[in-house]
């Protein structure tokens, strides 16, 4: 009488997706969930716009339990389309097609760090070539006596054609070929160097006359320092801009004897320094440039050789203008006198794209993927028993009638039931004794 009386209402607040118990409302209602914020904004603007008795937080309390009560009743449903007959085990195909997939899935993350850091750079890696190659060669601490630099036009990157052959002459060493097979002709530049010294060699008459001295002193050491540096782009996720090192040498007496001639004027031929010049440079993304030893083909020389000559020196005219010129004789891909060639390999790096996750290596994957990844999985296979109470419903029928009951009585103003069905909600949730009663299955 009193519904005739005061009219039907013509809807009842609430989820659109809520209103069929099925996998298709299950799903969709979960994904409406997951949006970030979506449920939160929704239950505010709700509140504020809607005329209710309840604090913000118990209206979000409602909410939840309705949310909660929703989806355990999705499930019953299907349990009761489905049902699973008593004392029957689970099919294989629910359990390898559950099961198998939680277990790749789990698999996959683990493993994730390894695999990611392996093959971005084989398969999706960027070449980041060498934009200058430098070589700096020093007597005994001394000034420098030839600095030179190869750029642009100077540095060639390897044809097919070019790489073919560089295998076929290491063919006989078993290490140069595995080495080569990390690479493409696309990694490899020939640094071409000029072999005049882009320096004039000014050193002071007193240190010339001390460089002598040391150069006839046999008794005590005399070092020849050869340095190189790469310079790369770092923008496109090298750890370091440039990559050097060095190789130092102890000049033989005979060696120290010619240069000795050569700077007083006694001795116009090219002077040999022997095993001292890194042909092979491998150029990884950080700072160390070494030299591939897997191209040595006899430990004791592991170097090739160079000549150095001192122009312009006179021996009756100390102040003419002098500079080093420096040759390199092997040479594989370029035939002009005077000149030096470098082989440079060059490692791949990740993407740009990326790079932002390369950048952190595997540790940093794993502490800052697989580790909270893990956390949120872990939350799924621990604290279920916690949980007991409000998962294993049998029967929520009542439950979710007593929230539709809020809904309605609020939409038609009964604003005082509406806390009287409120607390009655609150009180089922406190009394595991009475949510027993009330979640039994139905009995005829």
């Amino acid at each position: 009488a009193y519904q005739i009386r005061c009219g039907y209402p013509t809807r009842v607040l609430g989820n659109f997706l809520t209103k069929s118990y099925n996998y298709v409302n299950l799903f969709l209602f979960q994904g409406f969930r997951l949006v970030p914020f979506l449920t939160e904004l929704r239950a505010v603007m709700d509140w504020v716009w809607t005329d209710t008795t309840l604090s913000l937080s118990s209206w979000i309390c409602v909410e939840d339990i309705y949310a909660h009560i929703f989806i355990l009743k999705c499930w019953r449903e299907s349990e009761k389309r489905y049902p699973q007959p008593r004392g029957q085990k689970k099919k294989k195909v629910v359990k390898y097609g559950m099961g198998g997939m939680i277990v790749v899935l789990l698999i996959c993350i683990v493993w994730f760090p390894l695999l990611f850091m392996s093959l971005i750079k084989s398969v999706a890696g960027v070449t980041n070539k060498p934009l200058d190659v430098s070589i700096k060669i020093t007597l005994g601490g001394y000034q420098p006596i030839f600095t030179m630099s190869a750029q642009q036009k100077e540095l060639r990157d390897l044809t097919s054609h070019d790489f073919e052959k560089l295998k076929k002459d290491v063919s006989s060493l078993a290490s140069a070929l595995q080495f080569l097979e990390a690479y493409s002709h696309e990694d490899v530049t020939v640094a071409k160097l000029e072999g005049n010294s882009n320096s004039l060699w000014t050193i002071s008459p007193p240190s010339r006359n001390m460089m002598i001295e040391r150069l006839n002193d046999t008794s005590s050491a005399f070092f020849l320092v050869i340095s190189w540096s790469i310079q790369r782009n770092l923008s496109l996720g090298a750890k370091a801009e440039i990559a050097s090192d060095k190789h130092t040498v102890n000049l033989q007496n005979k060696t120290r004897e010619s240069l000795v001639k050569m700077m007083v004027g006694e001795n116009s031929e090219p002077v040999t320094l022997e095993n001292m010049y890194p042909y092979y440079i491998k150029a990884p993304s950080d700072s160390n440039a070494k030299p591939v030893k897997q191209f040595f083909r006899d430990p004791d020389r592991e170097f090739k050789n160079i000549t150095v000559l001192l122009k312009g020196s006179s021996k009756h005219d100390t102040d003419k203008q002098q500079w080093w010129v420096v040759n390199q004789k092997d040479k594989k891909f370029s035939n002009n006198n005077s000149s030096l060639e470098l082989i440079v390999f060059s490692d791949k790096v990740s993407p740009p794209s990326l790079g932002f996750l390369a950048g952190y290596g595997i540790m940093g994957l794993y502490a800052s993927v697989v580790l909270v990844i893990g956390k949120f999985v872990r939350e799924f296979f621990s604290g279920i028993s916690h949980s007991i109470m409000f998962e294993e419903l049998p029967n929520v029928d009542r439950i979710l009638k007593l929230c539709t009951d809020i809904f309605l009585v609020r939409e038609t103003g009964e604003l005082e039931l509406e806390e009287d069905l409120y607390a009655k909600l609150i009180f089922l949730y406190r009394s595991p004794e009475t949510m027993i009663k009330w979640t039994r299955e139905k009995t005829n």
